[in-house]
């Protein structure tokens, strides 16, 4: 997890978390990988620091709660490496703790060295994580502690400055008692002090306002249901001209169009250069066969289990958690966009009967048992490990599902769905809702070792760029109806596409790359939108899930192996 990590279909996955963050640096990699599954297991933010250097600079790039370093790591790194690490941590009460295999003059010694925790190693991690835990509420203790002083520092300050005013008021006010002209002047003073002081209250009080405005505006970036019809149009029309964006039916159909255009310039040539006609031809035949080849495997498959796999659109709400209410907007202007104060942020409230900001996310599941829908826990809950919600999380907000709706091919509606289970093993959920009137089949579920086998060929479904996608499939007229139809809101636009029969899945041919003991590794396009979408063998068997691509390396793409789906399914 360094700068170079994979990130989510459909979110970056984090550097450095928001909360709980830890920074595992160990040489031994039965350790490491022993420790990271433990801290991971348990909930915390863990980053892997393979060298001193990678490990010094994640530690000066951002906030950590706890470094944990294993012993063995003092071969290569040496007495500097906690020297440097306390030097570049200073101030943050950020906890080292130490695991050494070495007896108690070893654990002494780390100890001097600045070490808060200094424990022998024997492979238990729950005593580990006990010690872990007592330095995190010792650490939240000393944060909120620094918290408090830094508030009685402002109020002292703030109440000397008022006794202060105070007493030059109380002596203006003797002295006045014995001088009219000592009186006005008192009075005078004392009213241009309670000016001076209501001024200073007022900017305090704009400047907070503002603050708190500031704070919000990461909710407003977050926000993707205000687009305005021409705003949807050019984004359909931008993927429709993206190849990208079709299918293995579509792709095969432009090839055959392509085919014969190339076919009838060959044999009326107008001018043209045929032998660079004739490298298009060849290629594009090359092509086509590629994809023949693949359909007649792949159609039946597609053809049964397609219509089983849905668009989940998830609509993300917040609460303030210090009042528990929901965060609205301080009003709708007549063109039907939020209200702006003066310095162009946008109003929020917590009160009245305003419409709730809320955040739209897409994501692909499909059907693996009745009523059970199988996808992704950041598809489920898209505050999960991103580090945009994130930052929504740190203005004191806390995320909430507002709804969840799964809409399948060929049927007239969404149908509502909410949140089963989530794994602990792996990035999956497991959504349930009354599929009974669907008639859907389920997926076959192939979690044998020898399913997914490298180089073995694989189709993946899913909603790859979500709604955008949907609409770039349609004709712009078809597009400016449901737009209009719907005013732009993406629930509205989605129930005029089921409607119209519009919704249907996108299919990619692709290969198994390599088989890891968490993920599959393939070469089948998607993108945001796509996650939790499955991977089928030629069979129709799901070998695994999406849940991530790795941009930057050839779209190459990463699946949870069905396996880790099996304890979900059992309950």
């Amino acid at each position: 997890m360094l700068p170079k990590s994979p990130t989510a279909a459909g979110k970056e996955i984090p550097l450095a978390p928001s909360a709980e963050n830890v920074l595992l640096f160990a040489a031994d990699p039965a350790a490491r990988d022993s420790l990271f599954a433990a801290l991971t297991n348990a909930g915390y933010h863990v980053t892997l620091a393979p060298s001193v250097t990678e490990a010094l600079w994640i530690l000066r790039g951002g906030h950590l709660d706890v470094l944990v370093i294993v012993d063995g790591a003092s071969e290569e790194a040496g007495d500097p490496l906690l020297t440097e690490a306390k030097a570049s941590v200073a101030g943050s009460q950020t906890r080292v703790v130490v695991l050494t295999s070495g007896d108690a003059a070893q654990r002494m010694r780390w100890l001097d060295l600045g070490a808060d925790v200094a424990l022998s190693y024997t492979g238990d991690e729950k005593e580990f994580l006990a010690y872990l835990r007592a330095q995190l509420r010792q650490k939240r203790a000393m944060d909120e502690l620094v918290r408090k002083t830094q508030i009685a520092e402002e109020s002292t300050v703030v109440a000397q400055t008022a006794f202060q005013a105070l007493a030059v008021t109380e002596k203006m006010t003797r002295d006045a008692f014995s001088l009219s002209r000592l009186l006005k002047i008192g009075v005078a003073s004392l009213f241009g002090i309670a000016l001076v002081i209501a001024a200073i209250f007022v900017l305090f009080s704009r400047r907070a306002d503002k603050e708190t405005r500031r704070a919000y505006s990461v909710i407003a970036q977050l926000e993707r249901s205000v687009q305005n019809e021409a705003q949807l149009l050019a984004s359909a029309r931008k993927l429709r001209e993206d190849p990208g964006n079709s299918d293995v039916l579509t792709q095969k159909e432009a090839l055959m169009q392509k085919t014969q255009s190339l076919k009838q310039k060959l044999s009326a040539p107008d001018g043209s250069d045929v032998t660079q006609l004739r490298k298009e031809l060849a290629d594009t035949t090359n092509r086509l066969s590629k994809i023949e080849g693949f359909s007649q495997r792949a159609e039946g498959v597609i053809r049964s289990y397609a219509k089983s796999v849905c668009l989940l659109h998830v609509t993300v709400v917040f609460n303030v958690k210090e009042s528990g209410r929901r965060l609205r907007y301080g009003g709708i202007g007549s063109d039907g966009t939020p209200l702006k104060d003066s310095d162009g942020n946008v109003v929020y409230t917590t009160e009245g009967r305003a419409p709730e900001v809320h955040a739209d996310f897409f994501g692909t599941g499909f059907i693996a048992g009745d009523g059970k829908i199988l996808t992704n826990h950041h598809v489920a809950q898209p505050w999960w490990q991103n580090e945009e919600l994130g930052g929504a999380t740190k203005q004191g907000l806390e995320p909430a599902i507002g709804e969840m709706t799964a809409y399948f091919p060929g049927a007239p509606g969404g149908i509502s769905v909410n949140i089963s289970q989530i794994s602990s093993d792996a990035d999956l959920a497991l959504l349930h809702g009354n599929l009974s009137e669907l008639q859907r089949p389920s997926l076959k579920l192939d979690a044998r070792p020898e399913a997914a086998v490298s180089g073995e060929a694989l189709i993946s479904v899913g909603y790859a760029t979500g709604l955008d996608a949907i609409l770039a499939r349609a004709g712009d007229q078809t597009v400016e109806e449901v737009i209009k139809a719907s005013g732009g809101e993406p629930k509205l636009i989605l129930q005029e596409l089921a409607k119209r029969q519009l919704i249907r899945p996108l299919v990619t041919q692709g290969h198994v790359g390599d088989i890891l003991p968490d993920k599959i590794v393939y070469d089948a396009q998607t993108t945001s939108g796509g996650s939790g979408g499955p991977l089928l063998d030629d069979n129709g068997g799901v070998i695994g899930v999406t849940f991530a691509i790795v941009r930057g390396f050839g779209g190459s793409n990463f699946g949870v192996p069905i396996r880790f789906a099996t304890p979900l399914l059992q309950h």
